[in-house]
This record gives structure tokens, C-alpha cells and sequence, in this order.
């Protein structure tokens, strides 16, 4: 089938399932720019280009995805193949999602680890990470201008921010309490949190869709309670039988263990996508079981944008840190300990994914055109935007700063004046500068996400030798 269908009245052929495979190996490969920008790749291919799938059956699905714990831009990717060609789909979409972008960071940091003393590797990394900071930010505008089409959304947005922000309520809090109020709102006023409902027909935009607004869903989309057993089952068999096979192997203390239970707690409790996960991810790797310093997680972040696939891949990094650091498989096969706990650490991130588009897919499908369900899905993806805010402050304050700042309010003159000497001394202006530079890039000149983070790495490079860091 052409890529391109010229008369867009007419409904495209259907796609075989082996034809979806080569598109998802391709996205493999080629989905760079973290969730935003994969969620913005899936959208113009997907939706614009192919007509796979209708606008409105695409902001469904992200907004289901949204909500779910885990990385939102791979589960996307699973509910679209799931619902084009079954669970085989899914499991195609959702695997070669990843795949690529674990074995390319796996390679990236053993080099990492083997030459980031190297003055080049270390400018690569300066000039990088503010690039990361603009690209989260980036985020924030893109997945923002979707999902925030009014007033009372992007309030919802701006609350949420300063809630995590400043109040440091807890995301699940957050979650429940703009879930409860879309939900309230939309007796009230439901256009305001109708889901795709402010981009009118996807007829009118991008033509007819092979699944399209009114197309009913596939039979192994229906909702039956023998499914969900049956994938309670099969999910929970392979989850025990590997960690059974770790406690057996290294002990409930092991560092391999450790982060099978981490890391299924922060695939389960983490709820707003990649970028809600990171810092409890960061957390966890750093404060708690020491697997990789603070400055390693920020040059881990670095090259998962860099790379293809789920920005939530950057637990590969921390896997294999830790495991190299840890020498789980002793200290001659640091190589080694590193590739099987990047593996091990992967495994029990997607997991839960799968099961959450196999098991809750079928009943977001039957409530589709239902706004009681859909509202709260529409508010809790504004106050996302808000959390995605919280992360690009989070990333701004460790690179800008990258000695530290006491973040405390002064009190009287003195400490007011103390305050702001060392928030202007400690700040690194050349930093801030490449963020601004690349923010503005990405939002004025629509210049590609890994354009930027190369031009970044090349201004680092040249900064250190420069200066000769």
C-alpha cells in the first residue's frame, strides 16, 4: 500500500499485520525526542499521513495511556497495533518499541562507562543536558497545545504544577482530584472535557481512517472477563517465574532482585508517563540503593534522548550501572552484569504495560462515546501537563545549578541578599544560554528534536576544548 493516499474520501486498504511490523521496527529505530515527540511522530504517520486510525480513536487511546502508570508513548504504540491486529499486534508494537533502544543504550553506556572521563565525552554530555531540559519543556507546550484547548484545562495544568512544585502533594492525590473534577465539570459544562471534541470530525481534517470515529470495534476488542483472567494469568506466571528465579539465584537482598521489585513498584505506583516516573526512578537509583550517582542519572537522561525509543528507557541505564557497579556477576564480567541487569531492569518496567492495554483496552473501547468515563480521563491528562512542568524545573535546577542552591525563601535583607548572590554566582550562564537557544529552536523554527541534541553535543564539545574542560 502507498504511504500516501491522494483522494482522502477514500477509506485505505486494509494493512496486513506483517506490513505493521516493518512500520513499527521502522518507529523503533527512528522514535527519538522522548514522549512528545514520539506521540507527535505516531500522530502525523498514523493519523495524518496513513489514516490508520481517526484523530478522535487516537486522543481515546493517549488519554487512556495518559492515566496508566508507565511510559505512555510505548503503550500508545501497543494499544494502536492491539486494536489494528490483535494481541500478536500489540505485543509486535510494544516490543519493537523498545528493543532497538535497548540494545543501542546498552552499547552507549558501556562507552560511557569505559570513556566518560574523556574531555570530549564529557562536552558532549555538558552541552547536551540543557538541550534535555529544552526538549522537556518542549514537552510540556507540545502535549499541552493538545490536550489543553481551554480555560479551565490549562487552570487545571498551572494547579497541578504548583501543587507538586511547590506543595509537593503527591501525584496519585493529584491524579484523583482532576479525575474528580472533569468528572464534576462535565455535568455542567461538557464540552469543555469532551476528549478530541474541540478538533471537530477527523473526516474533516485528515480524511477517512480505517479505524475510524464510527467504526466499530474489532472482536478481540470486546470486553470478556475469560480475557482478563487469561492475561491476569499469563502475566502474573512470567512476573513470578523470573523474580522466583532471581530470589532461588542472588537472594531476596540481591542487586538483581532489588530492582525487579523496584522497578515493577515503579512500572505499578508511577502514574503520568515517562517523565512522572523519572524522579522516582532518580529516587530510588540514587538516594536509596546507590546503584548510580545523581550526576550519572542526569548523563543518563542525556542519552535517552539521544536515542531511539521510550525516554522511560533510561532505567536500561540505571540497570546497567548498577549492575556494573554492584558487579552482580562478579568483578571480571562487568560487561556482562551490566547487559543482564539492563535486561532484567527493562523486563519489569513493560511489563504491566502490556497487561494494562490487554486487560483495560477492551473496556476503554465500550466506553469510548461515554463522557462519564472520558472527562476524567481529559482532566487527568492536563494535570499530567503540569507534572511534565514540575520535571522540566526539576531538570532546570541540576543543570543550571550544578552546584547546588538553597532553594529556602530568605526571611529578612541579609539573607535576601545572600540568596541572591548565590543564585546568580552559581548559575551556569553558558548552560542557560544553549537551553534558550534550543527551546527557542524547537518552538519557533520547528527545527527537529535530534538536530537539536546533536547541535547541543557539538556546542559542548567545542565549549570544552575551548576552555579546555
Amino acid at each position: 500500500m502507498s504511504d500516501t493516499i491522494l483522494d482522502r474520501s477514500v477509506q485505505p486498504n486494509p494493512v496486513s499485520f506483517w506490513e505493521a511490523v516493518i512500520y513499527w521496527i521502522k518507529l523503533g529505530f527512528i522514535s527519538f525526542g522522548g514522549p512528545a515527540g514520539q506521540i507527535s511522530m505516531m500522530h502525523q504517520e498514523l493519523v495524518e499521513r496513513r489514516r490508520w486510525i481517526s484523530e478522535q480513536r487516537f486522543l481515546h487511546a493517549l488519554n487512556y495511556t495518559m492515566v496508566l502508570p508507565g511510559p505512555e508513548a510505548q503503550q500508545l504504540a501497543t494499544y494502536i497495533g492491539w486494536l489494528m491486529h490483535g494481541v500478536r499486534g500489540g505485543i509486535a508494537a510494544g516490543v519493537l518499541f523498545v528493543l532497538p533502544s535497548l540494545f543501542i543504550l546498552i552499547t552507549l553506556t558501556w562507552l560511557y562507562l569505559t570513556y566518560g572521563e574523556v574531555p570530549a565525552v564529557a562536552g558532549i554530555l555538558y552541552g547536551i543536558k540543557p538541550a534535555v531540559t529544552a526538549v522537556v519543556l518542549f514537552a510540556a507546550f507540545r502535549i499541552g497545545s493538545k490536550a489543553l484547548p481551554n480555560p479551565i484545562l490549562k487552570a487545571m495544568a498551572a494547579t497541578a504544577f504548583i501543587a507538586i512544585f511547590f506543595f509537593k502533594v503527591p501525584f496519585p492525590f493529584i491524579v484523583l482530584v482532576a479525575g474528580i473534577f472533569a468528572y464534576i465539570g462535565s455535568r455542567y459544562a461538557p464540552d469543555t472535557f469532551k476528549a478530541g471534541g474541540h478538533h471537530g470530525s477527523s473526516k474533516e481534517s485528515y480524511g477517512v481512517a480505517i479505524i475510524d470515529d464510527d467504526t466499530p470495534a474489532p472482536s478481540h476488542a470486546l470486553f470478556k472477563w475469560s480475557r482478563v483472567f487469561s492475561f491476569l494469568a499469563v502475566g502474573l506466571g512470567l512476573w513470578v517465574a523470573v523474580m522466583g528465579f532471581l530470589f532461588f539465584q542472588y537472594g531476596w537482598e540481591g542487586t538483581l532482585t532489588q530492582m525487579g521489585n523496584f522497578f515493577t513498584k515503579a512500572a505499578l505506583l508511577t502514574i503520568g508517563g515517562a517523565y512522572a516516573v523519572l524522579p522516582y526512578v532518580h529516587q530510588g537509583g540514587v538516594d536509596n540503593y546507590q546503584w548510580l550517582t545523581g550526576t550519572q542519572m542526569m548523563d543518563g537522561l542525556a542519552l535517552g534522548e539521544t536515542t531511539p525509543g521510550p525516554l522511560i528507557m533510561v532505567v536500561a541505564f540505571v540497570g546497567f550501572v548498577g549492575g556494573w557497579t554492584k558487579e552482580v556477576l562478579g568483578p571480571d564480567m562487568l560487561f556482562l552484569s551490566g547487559v543482564v541487569a539492563a535486561s532484567v531492569v527493562t523486563f519489569f518496567t513493560f511489563l504491566p504495560s502490556f497487561l494494562f492495554i490487554f486487560i483495560g483496552g477492551p473496556a476503554i473501547e465500550a466506553t469510548r462515546n461515554d463522557l462519564k468515563f472520558t472527562a476524567p480521563l481529559t482532566g487527568i491528562t492536563a494535570a499530567v501537563v503540569g507534572v511534565i512542568l514540575n520535571l522540566a524545573a526539576f531538570f532546570a535546577y541540576h543543570v543550571l545549578w550544578p552546584n547546588g542552591l538553597d532553594l529556602a525563601m530568605p526571611s529578612n535583607f541579609t539573607e535576601i541578599s545572600h540568596w541572591v548572590t548565590s543564585l546568580l554566582t552559581g548559575f551556569d550562564w553558558f548552560s542557560g544560554l544553549i537551553g534558550l537557544l534550543m527551546f527557542i529552536a524547537l518552538v519557533r523554527f520547528k527545527i527537529g528534536i535530534m538536530t537539536v541534541i546533536l547541535t547541543s553535543a557539538i556546542i559542548g564539545v567545542a565549549y570544552s576544548m575551548l576552555l579546555g574542560i
